[in-house]
């Protein structure tokens, strides 16, 4: 049965964020090799306040159109976040990267508070080269950067391994690739892997796919978050599927994310963009938005 959204997410504006990403830079996904990693590690933005006091000046200035200012508390979520966070995410491969992740994670708690039990949410932009440090983890009570930017592994079903940047994305078992869309991270435990013809352990994290007919086999597939030796600082090689990351920052982010954090795996992918069930309410706006804005601009 597809998911099906309560009426009020209807109501969510996300036309409104899209002045945020003014100050950033943006890369064509098909730039691959060409995509040079940000010079200096992000900021760590200020908290909940200043991100208020970031709304206040945008209200006070006309970015906050009158539908805005009339739609629910998940809007005004949405759109603190990313004046908060959005400045310090310098290189993105799609304007609407992280208001797709914000709104699918907000609409996601409202609908299930019990389940997100942890503030944290881990980002991915597949858009841009394994070369290019692309995850990140917020903390989406404080509106901060815990961590990133961080290379992070692709899976081999999703490139060639001359393609830095993946393209190809499946949610059925065997492929090897990512899946994309919105996940809630459950129980850790001892992974074990190969990598060039070795074995090696790290700390794994299982994932539950939210994403029907996109990522909702994540589970059976064994697709999980791990640390790996073929990830560095610079460079991150290519796993069965899964989002990986250094085998020392797995130890660190992979309990913290457990029971009750969120993952959020993106690309611009025009398939699933189009489709995925925690996407939907961008495309509700565009239909019902426009004219209550208009209406009330009248």
């Amino acid at each position: 049965m597809p998911h099906k959204h309560p009426k009020y997410l209807q109501h969510i504006l996300l036309g409104a964020t899209a002045f945020i990403f003014a100050g950033a830079q943006f890369i064509s996904p098909r730039s691959g090799d060409s995509a040079t990693a940000s010079a200096s590690p992000v900021s760590i933005m200020p908290g909940i306040a200043e991100a208020a006091a970031l709304t206040d000046v945008r209200r006070s200035t006309g970015f906050i159109t009158e539908a805005a200012k009339g739609t629910s508390s998940l809007a005004v979520k949405t759109e603190t976040a990313l004046a908060a966070l959005a400045p310090s995410v310098h290189t993105m491969s799609h304007p609407s990267a992280l208001a797709n992740a914000f709104n699918s994670y907000f609409a996601y708690k409202a609908e299930h508070p019990d389940q997100v039990r942890k503030p944290y949410l881990y980002f991915v932009d597949y858009g841009l080269p394994s070369t290019n440090p692309r995850g990140y983890v917020f903390d989406m009570d404080r509106l901060v950067i815990v961590d990133g930017p961080f290379t992070v592994a692709h899976g081999r079903g999703s490139a060639t391994p001359s393609e830095t940047v993946p393209t190809r994305f499946s949610n059925v078992h065997g492929s090897n690739a990512t899946s994309l869309g919105l996940y809630l991270a459950q129980e850790t435990y001892n992974f074990s892997g190969k990598a060039s013809g070795k074995r090696y352990t790290s700390v794994g994290l299982r994932l539950k796919g939210l994403s029907k007919g996109f990522n909702d086999n994540a589970r059976t597939r064994g697709v999980v978050a791990h640390g790996a030796p073929y990830v560095s600082a610079t460079r991150a090689g290519r796993s069965e599927g899964c989002p990986a990351v250094t085998q020392e920052r797995a130890r660190t982010l992979m309990p913290k994310l457990s029971n009750g954090g969120m993952v959020f795996l993106f690309a611009p992918d025009t398939r699933w963009m189009a489709a995925d069930p925690w996407l939907e309410t961008a495309k509700m706006l565009a239909a019902n938005e426009a004219p209550v804005a208009a209406r009330r601009a009248n």
